[in-house]
């Protein structure tokens, strides 16, 4: 919802940073139509029963931080799972992209709950390279055992190099075992077939 309304520039209206003029004020006509094609926009993407709670509300900015304090609360439970999940994750059968999308939803479901406050000072810079260290770790642990030497390499590698990086290496060492873990497993039991 934030991307549409940012897209339509009504961002200002949820935000704060447009407030409502006074109703002698010239532009108030137009606020008002601006502050409704907001609502409109934020209620239409609502479940009925959620947006049956905002019907008398008449300030978009007022709707969304009521929609907010409702549901993005970080509930303690929801983040136990997410970690848990992220912690025992494993790439299995799929490809290599696949596993990295799945996990890159869990972090960002887990950055939305556990928000970073967003700083350009020297500490923020070292707290969001240690997550991003985290996640490469995370994603190198459960990687299939026949990219060991990638995940060997780069974890050797001083400062170890962004979560995006090294997806980037580790679907390379994909492509050149041929193709992805299916390839490579059914090359394996062909192997081990001829030569028993």
């Amino acid at each position: 919802m934030k991307r549409a309304l940012l897209s339509k520039n009504k961002i200002k209206f949820i935000n704060g940073e447009i407030q409502e003029p006074a109703a002698m004020d010239p532009l108030h006509d137009a606020w008002e139509r601006c502050n409704m094609m907001a609502i409109s926009w934020i209620t239409r993407s609502l479940n009925t029963q959620i947006s049956h709670n905002t019907i008398y509300i008449d300030n978009a900015e007022t709707i969304w931080k009521d929609l907010r304090e409702k549901f993005s609360k970080g509930d303690h439970f929801r983040i136990f799972d997410i970690v848990q999940e992220i912690n025992s994750i494993k790439q299995g059968e799929r490809s290599v992209s696949e596993y990295f999308t799945d996990l890159k939803v869990l972090w960002k479901e887990l950055d939305f709950l556990r928000p970073i406050p967003s700083c350009t000072c020297e500490v923020m810079k070292i707290i969001n390279g240690y997550r991003d260290s985290e996640h490469v770790i995370s994603f190198l642990k459960r990687l299939g055992d026949i990219y060991m030497n990638v995940k060997t390499q780069i974890l050797l590698m001083d400062p170890l190099p962004s979560t995006n990086r090294v997806f980037s290496l580790v679907q390379q060492q994909e492509r050149q075992l041929g193709g992805g873990r299916e390839t490579v497993e059914s090359k394996l039991v062909i192997i081990n077939n001829i030569g028993g």
